[in-house]
């Protein structure tokens, strides 16, 4: 039957299926509904869809591995973070933070106190530098007020230094845990550094221990960044958890997959007829099983008969008889292949053989006769005899 289309229209049908193979998805193309119906008319399956992949995913298994570590290590990387109102980390300066604690005399108590009081009143005034450097003044004399510590962070937080508000309100919570204004304003200060996690917990603990409106505020104001980013380490352990598991089960398979690849070899080994040179494949022995025949296989390997077997018409005799053992007749005239047999007899101590090769074969051959191996070099005697008329 000649082919309806011409070459050209071949060469375009030929183009038309190798940009299908190239691209499967375009059979899914609304003009190529008729195609698509061809196809599965016939009982053919068209792929489905492929996504396509983005940029990230078009780079080098490698490099997508680097890139998950570090996603796994940055637990934001994939986080859309309200960063409204962080500032940048400010440097620490050195400042007061008390000597040795000791007893305060009254004259000392009194000029702390009467210092914390002006501290306050500038504070609310605005000058913040001024009201720091008098909280300083104070601490000298009494180190021991954590109070002091955590007032002066909080007019480090309204000079914009968080990280002068962290420090003090750290050592005021060495010298008393449970001072709620510390909890409040170092909370406050991880909230400018844009540390949530940290900011949610120091605030929780502030409303814990003494509730008041702008703690509670600024812990609903920090709280959502804490969650999300609180869910998403939780994801990344998870999937950690996972890999490792993964991992785990993959060890498994190949540590099963190596013993039982290492039993079937051993089996193998046990149930083979061992190589003997050039020899070709010898068969079954008949009869011999069990412990005789591996004793057997093991006699193969004596240096005398492997020599013996590097003669091919040897072991292309031998073969003949493990083959069939009442092929043995046929090599009674031949020395070479009588005095191997005779050898192995002899190598080889069987019950029941009365002498005759070799073991699983009781006896004797089919067909053949007990062999002796005194005759293994004398031919049998010829029956004719010369009646001398010639």
């Amino acid at each position: 039957m000649s082919c309806p289309l011409d070459q050209a229209a071949l060469d375009k049908l030929k183009a038309f299926t190798d940009i299908c193979k190239a691209n499967p998805n375009i059979l899914h193309h609304p003009s190529l509904n008729f195609f698509k119906e061809f196809i599965e008319s016939y009982g053919g399956t068209i792929p489905p869809p492929k996504m396509p992949k983005s940029e990230g995913e078009t780079k080098s298994t490698t490099e997508s591995e680097s890139k998950a570590d570090e996603y796994e290590s940055d637990p934001e990387s994939d986080l859309e973070i309200d960063t409204e109102g962080c500032i940048e980390p400010d440097q620490l300066v050195d400042i007061e933070m008390g000597g040795e604690i000791k007893e305060l005399s009254e004259d000392d108590t009194e000029k702390a106190v009467e210092l914390r009081r002006k501290a306050i009143e500038l504070f609310n005034e605005g000058k913040y530098e001024e009201s720091i450097s008098t909280y300083s003044e104070a601490i000298k004399i009494d180190p021991s007020s954590a109070l002091l510590f955590a007032k002066r962070g909080q007019a480090y937080i309204k000079l914009n230094k968080p990280n002068a508000c962290i420090r003090d309100c750290t050592k005021a919570l060495e010298l008393n845990p449970d001072s709620a204004a510390a909890f409040k304003f170092r909370g406050r200060a991880h909230r400018l550094l844009g540390e949530w996690e940290k900011a949610a917990h120091d605030l929780r603990q502030a409303c814990k221990i003494d509730f008041d409106e702008q703690s509670d505020e600024w812990l609903k104001e920090v709280t959502p960044n804490a969650q999300k980013i609180e869910q998403h380490r939780l994801k990344i352990e998870r999937r950690k958890l996972e890999r490792e598991e993964r991992e785990k089960l993959e060890r498994l398979r190949k540590a099963k997959e190596a013993r039982a690849k290492a039993a079937k070899e051993n089996e193998q080994s046990n149930s083979d007829i061992p190589s003997t040179g050039g020899m070709p494949g010898m068969g079954g022995m008949p009869g011999m099983g069990g412990a005789g025949m591996g004793d057997f296989y093991k006699l193969l390997q004596d240096p005398e008969v492997l020599a013996s077997l590097q003669d091919p018409e040897v072991a292309t005799a031998f073969h003949d008889i493990s083959s069939n053992p009442a092929n043995l007749i046929k090599y009674q005239t031949n020395p070479k292949v009588m005095a191997l047999l005779a050898k192995l007899s002899s190598k080889m101590n069987l019950g029941g053989m009365g002498g005759a090769f070799p073991g699983g074969m009781p006896g004797s051959f089919p067909g053949a006769g007990a062999f002796n191996p005194s005759q293994a070099s004398a031919p049998p005697k010829s029956e004719f005899q010369d009646d001398n008329l010639d």
